[in-house]
């Protein structure tokens, strides 16, 4: 352990967004569920949400860059339980879904707390999930092609909250508590000694200036 690595964790958990997240819908392939949570690390997201039927998560970590060592993924078996999911921290959920009411990606404010929405590769948004999105959006298309990959997709509209959000200074100041903060560090730490702390309901040790603890 070294303290600038410590420095570091501490200084991406002060710029994490905890009303900024992403719902993906039954997004199958390895490499696009991975990139789409490298994107979420690099913006602050610091939670996804996933709808798999199946209960599993198909990342790849050889695309991801080991992204979910530090963003945390919550599985739900169907939308209806996904949105119940996000509803409680975002105020708006955003589904990027070609409609009629669809709005351009660039005029949505996503400083107020949000879910981004998105669906599989095949099928975009299913129909029940875009009914439940606040809002419909979609990225401009101006060549022959009518949509990005999903993962791409993920990312521009992900950086463009970034952008709204690092104007108005949310990146300035901590936006997590600071219990989560130092729970977070430490768990990102010591994996293994957290996980072992969790199984037997102990609190987590302090960390001093150098991450150490004893």
């Amino acid at each position: 352990m070294t303290k600038s690595r410590y420095q570091r964790i501490l200084a991406v958990l002060q710029r994490r967004q905890p009303d900024l997240t992403v719902l993906a819908e039954d997004v199958y392939k390895p490499h696009n569920f991975s990139a789409i949570m490298r994107s979420c690390d690099a913006v602050g997201v610091g939670t996804v949400h996933a709808v798999n039927p199946t209960g599993g998560i198909p990342t790849f970590s050889a695309t991801s860059a080991s992204a979910d060592k530090w963003v945390e993924v919550k599985v739900h078996n169907n939308i209806e339980e996904a949105i119940k999911g996000v509803r409680g921290s975002a105020k708006q959920i955003l589904a990027a879904h070609l409609s009629d009411e669809a709005l351009d990606y660039r005029d949505v404010d996503y400083t107020i707390p949000t879910c981004i929405l998105l669906g599989n590769e095949k099928a975009g948004v299913s129909v029940a999930a875009a009914q439940h999105a606040d809002h419909h959006i979609v990225i401009p298309m101006l060549g022959m092609v009518r949509s990005l990959n999903v993962s791409v997709a993920a990312a521009v509209v992900l950086f463009e909250a970034q952008r709204q959000r690092r104007e108005i200074g949310f990146y300035k100041i901590p936006r997590l508590h600071p219990d989560s903060i130092a729970r977070k560090a430490f768990s990102w730490l010591y994996p293994k000694e957290a996980r072992r702390l969790d199984e037997i309901d102990e609190p987590y040790p302090e960390l001093d200036e150098a991450g150490e603890f004893y």
